[in-house]
């Protein structure tokens, strides 16, 4: 049977050209350290433009808030509860109900029946899902226009006012994400940001997604941003 002649035809681009949804052409503006524009660079699409996948987020965000936590928990059972080692009173004559121990769970200071143990939150998840997350806060974040990209954090000496002036110039309030090279390599502009109050600091090798979530703002540098863009990349 002929397809109707108005039919609506899919383009490549509307289909990804086979490979997925389409991707968004994303880019951002580039500053120098006095807030003034220098020009722009173009995101990479793939972790910059794609649709955010709302499911992945939340799985990778609770997986790594359960990483986080400790699991240091402990209560005693009655077998590790200090005494209870005597019979209260013997088992037959004296009108009480039979006991063991002082220590047994029915008693005030006796053990714990299925309380909490020392064990690992930590989920397996996989690496592609990681990335994936990644891509989908990152593309969030620059789609809303909410990624700054400075050409370096060349800072002549580590002092906090001309980093909040830089801030402040930008327009970046709330919660800022600094995406450094390194801890050695940008140890200047570290010491810079870090007493600002929701100034978060974080090296591009360990960028991740719950980071990039819980900040209004993400700032790069060139480099950081290289590092960044290859390490979320499918």
């Amino acid at each position: 049977m002929a397809a109707s002649e108005d039919a609506t035809t899919t383009t490549a681009t509307d289909a990804g050209d086979g490979a997925g949804p389409a991707l968004a052409e994303v880019s951002a503006d580039v500053y120098d350290l006095d807030a003034k524009k220098t020009g722009s660079v173009d995101l990479d699409p793939q972790v910059f433009g794609i649709e955010a996948n709302r499911a992945v987020l939340h799985q990778v965000v609770v997986a790594q808030l359960a990483a986080a936590r400790q699991g240091t928990h402990k209560t005693k059972t009655r077998a590790e509860v200090r005494g209870g080692g005597a019979k209260p009173w013997r088992q037959k004559g004296t009108g009480r109900a039979r006991q063991g121990s002082i220590r047994a769970p029915q008693w005030t200071g006796g053990g714990t029946v299925f309380g909490p143990q020392p064990r690992s939150y930590a989920q397996r998840t996989p690496k592609k899902m990681i990335r994936l997350a990644l891509r989908s806060a990152l593309s969030d974040r620059a789609q809303g226009g909410r990624i700054k990209v400075l050409e370096d954090y060349g800072f002549a000496e580590p002092r906090t006012k001309p980093a909040k002036r830089l801030l402040d110039q930008l327009g970046t309030a709330g919660r800022v994400l600094v995406v450094i090279s390194g801890w050695d390599d940008d140890d200047t502009a570290v010491r810079s940001f870090r007493n600002l109050p929701q100034i978060h600091i974080i090296p591009a090798d360990q960028l991740n997604t719950y980071d990039v979530l819980r900040s209004d703002w993400v700032l790069f540098s060139n480099a950081s941003l290289e590092t960044a863009t290859g390490k979320a990349r499918p």
